[in-house]
């Protein structure tokens, strides 16, 4: 009990801290009118490129544009931080204070869909170091290292402008140049407090968000009561169609939060 209270009292101070530079994050990826600073890019003609809304593009250079402040949040606290490697490995941050305490921030960017819903993000993966919690593959540190797992979450709304990708601009046209994205807004949560019972996009083994923006918000996600070693046990052992074929089961033991409950009381019945 004294650990879990321990590493409470850990993830609640990083997050309150980081909590404390996010909310500038705004002057730094924004104009005043909440357009993105991003226009384009830029060759050494500087002739400038339109960007797409694609949304790896979109995320990566997020990334970019906010690793300084996130840089700057680690000095002011005392923080080690630490990249990842590599662009498909687990987390994009770690955080390591003087006492060796190590937290997991993941960058997740997504856009609205409507005033109340998001596209989605995915969380990380449900196998491999998730799974495997002292492995040190494609995870900058084993999973079981980190005091906590959190996600920098950032919401933005598309232009509704046409975006023209073929045309070239001047470098004095910068000002006419239609941002693709704006509207930012910006949280901080634990993964698991934003996580919902479902995989994320297509058939990749990741870990699905839900998609209320108040929700995300103040991380009220179905997982937020039952608590984070709830959400372990669910998507250590959460099966696919594939995967429960692989393994001779019919079908996965469940699919959804529902059916999860109904396995883990029969299967404490059966223990009985």
């Amino acid at each position: 009990m004294a650990n879990t209270k321990k590493k409470q009292a850990l993830k609640n101070k990083f997050q309150k801290e980081f909590e404390d530079y996010v909310k500038f994050f705004n002057d730094t990826v924004s104009t005043n009118k909440g357009d993105w600073i991003i226009k384009g890019f830029i060759d050494i003609a500087k002739n400038i490129y339109t960007i797409s809304v694609d949304t790896k593009v979109v995320s990566k250079i997020m990334e970019l544009l906010l690793f300084p402040s996130i840089s700057k949040f680690a000095h002011s606290n005392n923080y080690k931080m630490v990249l990842s490697k590599e662009q498909n490995h687990y987390p994009d941050v770690s955080f390591i204070d003087a006492k060796n305490n190590k937290f997991a921030l993941d960058i997740k960017s997504t856009y609205r869909k409507n005033k109340r819903k998001i596209n989605g993000m995915t969380l990380g993966a449900f196998t491999g170091y998730f799974r495997n919690r002292d492995t040190n593959k494609n995870i900058t540190f084993p999973y079981d290292d980190y005091a906590g797992h959190f996600v920098l979450g950032i919401i933005y709304s598309r232009t509704d402008e046409d975006i023209d990708e073929r045309k070239i601009y001047n470098i004095n046209d910068i000002k006419n140049i239609t941002s693709v994205i704006n509207s930012f807004e910006f949280f901080v949560q634990e993964k698991y407090a934003v996580a919902t019972d479902r995989p994320g996009s297509g058939n990749t083994k990741n870990i699905g968000s839900i998609t209320d923006i108040g929700q995300l918000i103040e991380g009220n996600g179905p997982f937020r009561e039952l608590g984070e070693e709830a959400f372990d046990d669910y998507w250590m052992y959460y099966l696919t169609k594939d995967m429960a074929k692989a393994v001779d089961l019919p079908q996965p033991p469940y699919k959804n939060l529902t059916e999860y409950k109904e396995y883990k009381k029969a299967h404490k019945e059966a223990k009985a």
